[in-house]
Order: C-alpha cells, then sequence, then structure tokens
C-alpha cells in the first residue's frame, strides 16, 4: 500500500551510528522508493558507542567536531551541506537537539527549496530557575524551526506539547531495538527450577549498577537467592568479578554471548534485572517471555515496562524489595513474562517504529 511507504528520497542526520540504529535504517530503507541516506559521524574517545554498519540504507560519514564537554557540550558536523547537496532529498529528519550546530543551515537549506524536515528527539525537560522563561522561548523557537517532531516515548510527546509545540505534529516512534519475535515464547515451568535465575546482559559499564545486582542477590533469604549470570564484557568485568568473589561468589560471568548461544540463555532465565541505565537488552529479554526490573531512565523505559510486566526502579536502594517482591510468586512472574513478550510482539518492535516514520513522513508530503 502507498501508505505504508515513502515515494521519495529520504535523508537522515545522526551524530553516531550505534548498531541497534543501523538495524532500523536498514528496516526504513526498503520503504522509501528513491533511497534512503544516512549521516553520521565517531563518537567522542570515551562513549564506548561502537559504529554501526548499514547493509541497505546508503552512508556518508561525517566529521565530528566535538567542543567543550559535559553540560556545555556542543558538536559540529563537518561535511552536512555538501551530503545534503549530493543527496538532494525530498524530506530531511535531524536530531532534534540544539547543541548539534550545523542544524539551523541544514533546515534552512531545505526550507529554500520548500522541503519538509522533521525533528527526532528525546523531548525536553521542564526548566525552572533565572532566565528559565528565556530558556523555554529558545527551546520552542528551535523546535519550530521542524514541522513535525517525532519522540521515543509518550513522555516525550508530553513534554514537548507542555512547551507549546502542535499536539498533532508529534509522533510517538518508540525505541525500538528488535522486531516482532518470530519464535514462540518459551515454555517455562509453574515453579523455580531449583533456584530462581537472574539475568543480566549488556556492556559492563559503571552506570549499569551490575554491583548493586551483586549486593541485592546477597541480602536475599537464603532460599531466594538466585543464580545470578551476568553476561557481557567492558571496562568493568574485572572489578565486578573481585566484588563477586567477596559478596556473591556464585555469579557467573561467561562473558559476551550472541545468536543462538544467547538465545539459550535468555529462555533458561527467570528474570532480567538492570539497576542503571541505558539497557538495549531489555527489548531482547522481553522477546523471551522475561519480566524485567529496570533502572529509572529517559522515558522510553516507562512506555516499555509497565506494572504488569516490571518494575521501575525509582530508587536503587530498593533493589533487594524489589528482588524479593519478584521472586516470591512465580505464578505472577510468569504472567509479566507472557506480557512482556505481548508488548514487544505487537507494540514496541521495530515494524512499528518503521511504520510511525513513513506514517510522519507522508503526513508532509502527500
Amino acid at each position: 500500500m502507498a501508505a505504508n511507504r515513502f515515494k521519495g528520497r529520504l535523508a537522515i542526520q545522526q551524530r553516531v551510528l550505534p548498531p541497534y540504529r543501523a538495524t532500523f535504517f536498514d528496516e526504513l530503507a526498503p520503504l522509501c522508493e528513491r533511497g534512503l541516506s544516512i549521516f553520521a559521524g565517531e563518537p567522542r574517545p570515551g562513549e564506548s558507542i561502537t559504529s554501526g554498519t548499514l547493509k541497505t540504507a546508503r552512508f556518508v560519514q561525517a566529521r565530528n567536531l566535538h567542543l567543550l564537554g559535559g553540560q556545555v557540550y556542543l558538536c559540529w558536523q563537518a561535511g552536512l551541506g555538501a551530503w545534503l547537496a549530493g543527496w538532494d532529498p525530498d524530506v530531511l529528519i535531524l536530531e532534534a537537539n540544539p547543541r548539534y550546530l550545523a542544524t539551523p543551515s541544514a533546515v534552512r537549506w531545505m526550507k529554500h527549496r520548500n522541503r519538509p524536515v522533521l525533528g527526532w528527539g528525546l523531548g525536553t525537560s521542564l526548566l525552572s530557575g533565572p532566565m528559565s522563561a528565556l530558556r523555554r522561548r529558545f527551546r520552542l523557537s528551535f523546535l519550530r524551526q521542524f514541522d513535525v517532531l517525532l519522540t521515543y516515548s509518550q513522555r516525550g510527546a508530553e513534554e514537548y506539547a507542555a512547551l507549546g509545540f502542535k499536539t498533532g505534529q508529534i509522533f510517538v516512534a518508540p525505541n525500538a531495538a528488535v522486531s516482532r519475535p518470530s519464535w514462540p515464547m518459551p515454555s517455562r515451568p509453574p515453579r523455580f527450577d531449583g533456584r530462581p535465575s537472574i539475568l543480566f546482559v549488556g556492556r559492563l559499564q559503571a552506570r549499569k549498577r551490575v554491583d548493586l545486582l551483586l549486593q541485592a542477590c546477597a541480602a536475599l533469604p537464603g532460599n531466594l537467592q538466585p543464580r545470578l549470570v551476568i553476561v557481557g564484557d567492558g571496562a568493568e568485568r574485572t572489578a565486578l568479578e573481585n566484588l563477586a568473589r567477596t559478596v556473591y561468589p556464585s555469579a557467573e560471568f561467561p562473558g559476551a554471548k550472541h545468536g543462538a548461544d544467547l538465545a539459550t540463555t535468555f529462555s533458561s532465565a527467570d528474570l532480567f534485572v538492570l539497576p542503571g541505565t541505558g539497557g538495549l537488552a531489555v527489548q531482547e529479554a522481553m522477546s523471551y517471555g522475561l519480566p524485567v526490573i529496570m533502572g529509572e531512565g529517559d522515558g522510553t523505559n516507562e512506555d516499555l515496562i509497565r506494572a504488569n510486566n516490571g518494575w521501575h526502579l525509582e530508587d536503587v536502594g530498593l533493589l533487594p524489595a524489589v528482588l524479593r517482591l519478584a521472586l516470591s510468586d512465580v505464578s505472577r512472574l510468569r504472567r509479566m513474562g507472557a506480557e512482556s513478550y505481548r508488548i514487544v510482539a505487537e507494540e514496541i518492535n521495530l515494524e512499528n517504529m518503521v511504520e510511525v516514520f513513513i506514517r510522519a513522513i507522508n503526513q508532509l508530503v502527500i
């Protein structure tokens, strides 16, 4: 159907291109009849971001110039104008981030040719304190460059609307990292097979707070202390293994896993836990029917983790209590796992994310 495709040439700018985003762009590209080109550069040193590889979409390398840092970080992407002139897109999608200094020139290039520009972003936090009214006006002025806003979450949509952007021009495209599962939900017994099994999968970084997971498991009553499997590698692995020898010696560190090996690991677990931030593996865990305990994030986790499929850790100090609650009722845990599977199968997946993008684009060009 024409409504499920875009007839023109699409361009998307990104500061960086992580692997999960490359997967999304390769899903989107076949639905752009005149092609899709991605413009992205390299991350800052120390960001622990691996650059992805595109298989279907076209890629043009940006030269990212990283300026300042922390709360005053700015980025200039050299080559943006040449990329636009060479690709000559019918529609442009830009990251809706005022820290990216080349954005206004790209918008002007498109508007001079009467072509639409979409902004894509997380949302915008509420501002308070000195000069907050002036800062809000600046943010709204920046956002009004865009004809439409795409955002990762319902929270992001509400933040844009509260700032003053037109509600009818905001589209929620949940930040999906996985496709609809092509496998049935794994069958798990009505009782734990010996000890319950808790799983973490991801880069071993300080912000993931795996140290708190080790300590929380140690704080559980003996009959609930789980088999704890920590899958992944990274800068914190040695420190975490040393900590585990002291506080939870039975913890397993099998290293990074992929493919069928990782699928088996997901299928054999009872609960997925990420105490800190980040965690694209959460959606993959849900696709294998796992309930989730997850730390507070940027709003995307609010759409993903709900009262009937997991728990949000508003205070990481509550992790032992939440683990005890989760493991105390196996039948409830199984129901929550089934709901996780349903959410990924029906709502938050790459296919639905692509559909929202195509719908937002076509609203501007049809």
